[in-house]
Order: structure tokens, then C-alpha cells, then sequence
């Protein structure tokens, strides 16, 4: 383990060796004077940052509180909080709007977002009052199926609705940012949503490795049956996705045979080509049910490759770098828990989590915060505004620390709801072990009688 501390020391010290030598090429903008920089006096600017704030609150904050309630099986708190976040919406979609600073107006694309979730939200609450009884339509129109309103399907169609809402609340708060400055018109528009939807993802992943992570039964599951090779382990889903995004992104990054080539093309191509070649393999490696290095190695690689984008300012270079590091952290990090802390299995020989196991899954939270704040557009506001960046980088950290922070409190709040923490079920003065759960969905996440010894 030693001699893998030098190496990740002297692959850090190569890292910041190319940034120094990347940061001797100046950008005429980053040393602009004061006073030749354009004013940006954006109109309002308190009332929108507070419209954003509780947006946040309301329409993330609050349904990732909610959702867990609703797998948990809480529906006399789950509604309520629903039924909030759904009134906010409205409220938002018909008065309330995220005007940019030039045309004093919201796109349409944040207005229809805004719509779009109000209505999910809507079906939502629907659906909660059903399961519970509740719904004044249907038990005045339709009382025959109120009757039966408890069903396993439908139950379980509310706890993903629920969960699926939270990241809705996500999309919709990110939109609204992107309306306030007046981003991603005309030509930016593709790279804004090449931004938008990889960001968004790699933050997504690193929501399913903490939710893997925390939730006992799911980590445990080896230690409670010794025939595991009935199931799939993260690497073969790892891969599979990667595989299929890969040759999405072979095939749509570039017009074959309508444009000529440029270097973003042979980029972003390249890198789908890596994807699903790297995508096949892991699939095969981690068939059943074993442990791969490939879905990291990937990470790695398409990491270091983002750092070596060379972009049209030093400042939008500098942050790409700093997301490819981030990436290759995640990876390099993610291959020594597989490979030499986990020794190929499921989990620690007792079923704890190591310290070290957080990081992964962070490292993939600020690579995928970075990326959505590195389009073209936003680097040059921070230009505007006299920034660096280090100091735009910092405060993207500090991002990713909060949001690393919810979702491991949002989980938490999950488990204690059904009676367990990390480690098992809560009982007085001990743990007990927890069983196999044979079909893992989110809709059997709150049966925790069924772990019980």
C-alpha cells in the first residue's frame, strides 16, 4: 500500500507540473486591467438571488426530504411536504420567472421546465392522497377504486415518482441559473447541453455509488448469501451504461459525411470509441457478479483527456484541467477500494465502511459540478467580473461539498426512518446482522421487517 502512496504523489506532482506549464501560455484576459473590464450590472440581483434560494429549498430541498419519507412508508408526512413544493411550483410557473439581464425575459426552455415539474408534482400528490386515502376525486367520482387503493404497484410507482421528482427540482434549479444569465443562445446552445447533461450525470453516478455505499443491505449482501453469482455487480452495470452512452457518443458528436472534421469532433468521438470498446470488456470481466477495474480505468482516461482539452482562455483551459483531475482522482481512487482495500468483494470482511470509501463517489460529484460550470459562457462572466481560477474553482468545491453533504444526509434520514444506520439495524445497545434481500427496487427499500434475524 506504501509504494501506491508514491505513485499517486508522483502522478499528483505530474499534474500540477503540466498546469504550471499550461499556465505560461497568458490569455489577454487574465491579466486585464480593472479598469478596462466591461461593468456588469445585473438589474435586481438581490430578489433573484433570493427567488433562487427558495427555489432550492423548495423544489430540491424539500422533495429529497419528502421522497424519503415516501420510501420509508411515511405517507402522512411525504404528502404534506409534496403537496408544498407542488403549490410553490405553480405559484413559480404562473408568477414568478428567472428574467436574464438583457431582454428581461426567462427561455423557454426554464419556463417549460418549470411547467413540467409543477404537473410531475402534481401527479405526485395525486397519486400520494390515492395511496392514502385521501383524494376527494376519487373517492367521490371513483370509489370503487379507492377501495383498492393500496396496491403494490402503485405503491412502489409513488416511491419513484418521488425520487425521480428530486432530480427534476435539480434540472429545473440548474435551468433557472442559465435563464438569470442569459446563457447558452445560439452557438452555445450545444455546448451548454453537452455541459449540462454529462455534469448532471456524473453527479447522478455518484449519487448510486453513495446509495450503494450507505445502505447496508445492498453493501452486505455477499457476507449474507455465499452463492452472490446470481447477481450483477456495480462494474457490470457500470459498463453496460457506459457501453450504450459510448456508442451514442460515437455516432451523434460529429455529422458523418454532411461536415468536415475539427478537433472537437476527433475529441468527443474518440472518447465514445473508448467508452463502449472499454464498455464491452468491463461487461464481460464482471460477469457473475465479480468485481472490475475497467468502468475506473475509463474514468481515468476520459479524465485525462478533458485536461488535456485545450480551450479558446487560459481560465476555461484551467477548469477543464481541474475537472479531468477530479475524474482521474475518482478513478485512480475507485480502482485501489476495488482492487486492494476490498480485495474484490462486496464489501469489508465486516461490513464497515472505511473512511476511504467516501471519496470515490465525491471526487465524481466535484468532476461533475465542474463540468457543468466550464462552459464558455460562464468563464467569461467570471473574466468580467475579475476573477481567476482558483477562486471560481474554490467556490465550485465548496458546491460539491454541499452537495456531497445532501445526499449522504438524505440517506441517512432514509435509514433512520426504517430503523437502521449505516452499519445495520438500530437496536438497543447492538447491531444485528442483516439478512439477503433476494430483488433489490426502490419501492422495497422501506420492507426492513424483512432483514430482521
Amino acid at each position: 500500500m506504501g509504494r501506491l502512496h508514491y505513485l499517486a504523489v508522483l502522478a499528483a506532482t505530474v499534474a500540477i507540473a503540466a498546469a504550471m506549464e499550461m499556465g505560461e501560455s497568458h490569455d489577454p484576459m487574465e491579466y486585464m486591467n480593472p479598469d478596462d473590464r466591461p461593468e456588469f450590472n445585473p438589474i435586481n440581483a438581490g430578489s433573484k438571488t433570493a427567488h433562487w434560494i427558495f427555489a432550492v429549498a423548495l423544489l430540491v430541498l424539500l422533495p429529497s426530504v419528502s421522497a424519503a419519507f415516501a420510501c420509508a412508508d411515511r405517507l402522512k408526512v411525504s404528502v404534506p411536504l409534496q403537496l408544498v413544493s407542488c403549490v410553490y411550483s405553480v405559484v413559480e410557473s404562473l408568477f414568478l420567472r428567472f428574467p436574464d439581464n438583457t431582454d428581461n425575459h426567462e427561455n423557454r426552455t426554464s419556463y417549460g421546465t418549470s411547467w413540467f415539474l409543477s404537473i410531475w408534482l402534481g401527479a405526485v400528490v395525486f397519486i400520494g392522497t390515492f395511496l392514502q386515502g385521501s383524494n376527494a376525486v376519487m373517492n367521490k367520482f371513483y370509489p370503487h377504486l379507492a377501495d383498492n387503493s393500496a396496491s403494490g404497484r402503485l405503491t412502489t410507482a409513488y416511491k419513484w415518482l418521488s425520487s425521480l421528482g428530486v432530480l427534476l427540482g435539480f434540472i429545473r434549479v440548474m435551468l433557472a441559473v442559465v435563464a438569470l444569465f442569459g446563457f447558452c443562445y445560439g452557438g452555445h446552445t450545444g455546448q451548454c447541453l453537452a455541459h449540462g447533461i454529462m455534469g448532471t450525470a456524473f453527479i447522478a453516478y455518484s449519487f448510486i455509488l453513495v446509495l450503494v455505499l450507505l445502505i447496508p443491505w445492498i453493501r452486505k449482501h455477499q457476507l449474507a448469501d455465499s452463492d452472490s453469482s446470481k447477481y450483477f455487480s456495480q462494474e457490470f452495470w457500470d459498463s453496460t451504461v457506459i457501453c450504450l452512452w459510448g456508442i451514442v457518443n460515437t455516432f451523434t458528436e460529429h455529422r458523418w459525411g454532411d461536415e468536415p472534421w475539427w478537433m472537437g469532433d476527433y475529441q468527443h468521438t474518440a472518447m465514445g470509441i473508448i467508452w463502449w470498446c472499454g464498455g464491452l470488456l468491463g461487461m464481460w470481466l464482471s460477469r457473475g457478479n465479480r468485481r472490475s477495474w475497467v468502468p475506473s480505468i475509463i474514468l481515468v482516461f476520459t479524465g485525462w483527456s478533458m485536461s488535456e482539452h485545450t480551450q479558446h482562455t487560459l481560465i476555461s483551459t484551467k477548469v477543464h484541467m481541474v475537472f479531468g483531475m477530479a475524474l482521474m482522482a475518482a478513478g485512480i481512487t475507485r480502482v485501489i477500494e476495488i482492487c486492494f482495500m476490498l480485495k474484490d468483494r462486496a464489501t469489508t470482511p465486516d461490513g464497515k465502511i472505511r473512511a476511504f470509501q467516501y471519496f470515490p463517489p465525491f471526487c465524481l460529484t466535484l468532476s461533475g459540478l465542474s463540468f457543468m460550470s466550464a462552459n464558455e459562457e460562464q468563464l467569461e462572466l467570471v473574466h468580467k467580473l475579475g476573477s481567476d481560477h482558483s477562486a471560481y474553482v474554490l467556490v465550485v468545491t465548496g458546491a460539491a461539498f454541499l452537495i456531497y453533504l445532501w445526499f449522504n444526509l438524505t440517506i441517512t434520514l432514509y435509514l433512520w426512518l426504517v430503523g437502521y444506520d449505516e452499519n445495520g439495524e438500530i437496536v438497543p445497545d447492538t447491531f444485528t446482522r442483516l439478512e439477503q434481500q433476494t430483488d433489490f427496487e426502490l419501492g422495497d427499500l422501506s420492507d426492513a421487517e424483512e432483514f430482521h434475524d
